[in-house]
C-alpha cells in the first residue's frame, strides 16, 4: 500500500507562490497516477492536478491551468505542486493522493494523505 505524507502549506499573500510536497512511500509507484485536490470550508473535494508516474504526463484544472505546476522526482518518490500568481479562492486544504485509474474523481483515487491547509490573504 502506498502511503502519502503532503507537506509545504502556509499563508501567503494575494499573487504569491507556495510549493507544495508530497511524499510517496511504500510501493513502486510505476503503476499510479497521483493527483492534487482541495477542498475549501463547506465545498466538495475538487480536482487540481494530476500526472502519470510512468510517463509524467499532466492534466490540470482550468481554475489553475497556466499558475499551477505539477511534477514529480522519480529518485525521490516526490511529487509537487508549484503554485504561482495565488489568489484567495485558491484558499484550502490541499490533499495528495494516488489511484491506478486515470481520472480527476476523488473516488478514483484510493490512497489520501492527511491534507496541508493553504490560506492566500487578499
Amino acid at each position: 500500500q502506498v502511503r502519502l505524507v503532503e507537506s509545504g502549506g502556509g499563508l501567503v499573500q494575494s499573487g504569491g507562490s507556495l510549493r507544495l510536497s508530497c511524499a510517496a512511500s511504500g510501493r513502486t509507484l510505476s503503476r499510479y497516477i497521483l493527483g492534487w485536490f482541495r477542498q475549501a470550508p463547506g465545498t466538495e473535494r475538487e480536482f487540481v492536478a494530476r500526472i502519470t508516474w510512468s510517463s509524467g504526463v499532466t492534466l490540470y484544472a482550468d481554475s489553475v491551468k497556466g499558475r499551477f505546476t505539477i511534477s514529480r522526482d522519480n529518485a525521490k518518490n516526490m511529487m509537487y505542486l508549484q503554485m504561482n500568481s495565488l489568489n484567495p479562492e485558491d484558499t484550502a486544504v490541499y490533499y495528495c493522493a494516488a489511484g491506478v485509474v486515470v481520472s480527476t474523481t476523488p473516488p478514483s483515487y484510493a490512497v489520501w494523505g492527511q491534507g496541508t491547509q493553504v490560506t492566500v490573504s487578499s
